[in-house]
């Protein structure tokens, strides 16, 4: 037990870039958290109010509703460069597509984590047999217009996660486990927001968007009773375009997110059910605020259509859970069914983690744009 322990702690710290500390909360199968595309992931990591191409499957599925046409999506990144681990890397790719039967626009998406080789030793440095860590996601989602302004997504998905192939006469199982999740979104746009007192009318340049994900029963690698919570997560924000004109487009788009498991000073967890409810209790209002992460990031345009974007944005995360601050940049161009998006993350540390991190993003719309 002990050593599957071991190598999940070691691959947390891996897949988040982020070291254990006193007020961070950890769940399994935490690649589900990775900013999937170069685009959002050069604002900020925000997107939930955006939601107008195939990555709405990760960040909002009420998106879909909101969508036409078909597009085919793939980003691939080595995942924390400044570790120096060439077989560590990630790869997102995402397919969406209207059905008029069905009245709105369906997506099958895949995440696959690398998580490179691992040796297996007992008591001495002799190696037994090496390993290939990994975990993957495959999710399908839908959404559909629940009135003009308002648009439902859901999404299923299977989760399987490979640490350690092998147990010990000690352990009830292995190192392997596999799940499912749900998520549930609502993206609204609204026709008509006039500002009180003023003739400001912030209609169709406003969209707010609301996504509650992973929500799942525990993983299970050994047994029951000690089974780790998915990261289930609330993300809330709102996107607004500052500036719409045929050659010229800017949008300001934010986000906040909050991950809801509730531990306690056991170790032990409650079920996702429960922790919807009971993690927002036990602190005191300032910790539940320091919970929250915040994603805030702009967007430029210039052409007709859509040629060269620019973007930039901010993640925050307080430092008593878990320190996560960076700058992120990025930039992207459009031609014709063709698409190709790069993001860069600027940390304020040398030598952190996630410094460095580079995601490349390629795309192919038809029948609808992007």
């Amino acid at each position: 037990m002990k050593k599957i322990v071991g190598i999940a702690a070691v691959l947390t710290v891996l897949i988040t870039g982020t070291l254990p500390a006193q007020g961070v909360v950890t769940t399994a199968v935490p690649f589900l958290e990775i900013a999937p595309n170069s685009r959002a992931s050069a604002m900020g990591e925000a997107g939930v109010a955006l939601g107008d191409d195939a990555w709405a499957i990760y960040w909002n599925p009420a998106g879909f509703a909101f969508q036409q046409g078909s597009e085919l999506s793939m980003t691939r990144a080595d995942w924390l460069p400044n570790f120096g681990l060439s077989d560590l890397w990630i790869l997102h790719s995402v397919f969406k597509t209207s059905v008029e039967q069905l009245d709105g626009t369906v997506g099958f998406g895949l995440t696959y984590l690398n998580l490179g080789k691992f040796a297996r030793t007992l008591n001495d440095p002799t190696v037994l047999e090496e390993f290939t860590g990994y975990e993957l996601a495959l999710v399908a989602g839908y959404g559909t217009k629940v009135t003009p302004t308002l648009g439902l997504g859901i999404n299923g998905r299977f989760i399987y996660s490979r640490l350690a192939p092998f147990g010990t006469a000690e352990e009830q199982g292995q190192g392997v486990a596999s799940g499912f999740s749900f998520d549930v979104g609502l993206l609204y746009k609204p026709h008509t927001i006039y500002v009180p007192f003023t003739d400001l009318d912030m209609g169709d340049r406003l969209s707010l968007g609301m996504n509650l994900s992973n929500i799942g029963p525990k993983l299970t690698y050994i047994d029951k009773a000690q089974a780790d919570p998915l990261p289930m997560n609330l993300r809330l924000g709102f996107a607004y375009k500052i500036i719409e004109s045929d050659y010229n487009n800017l949008t300001l788009i934010t986000d906040v997110n909050r991950l809801l498991v509730k531990r306690d000073t056991s170790g032990g967890s409650d079920e996702f059910y429960k922790a919807f409810f009971t993690t927002w209790t036990g602190t005191s209002f300032n910790e539940q605020l320091r919970q929250f992460t915040t994603g805030v990031g702009v967007e430029y345009w210039y052409g007709m259509p859509k040629l060269i974007a620019l973007r930039a944005g901010y993640f925050y995360e307080d430092p008593r859970s878990g320190n996560r601050k960076f700058m992120t940049f990025g930039a992207g161009i459009r031609w014709d069914m063709y698409g190709f998006d790069f993001s860069y993350i600027s940390t304020f540390e040398a030598q952190h983690p996630l410094g460095e991190t580079l995601r490349f993003s390629l795309s192919i719309a038809w029948g609808g744009g992007m």
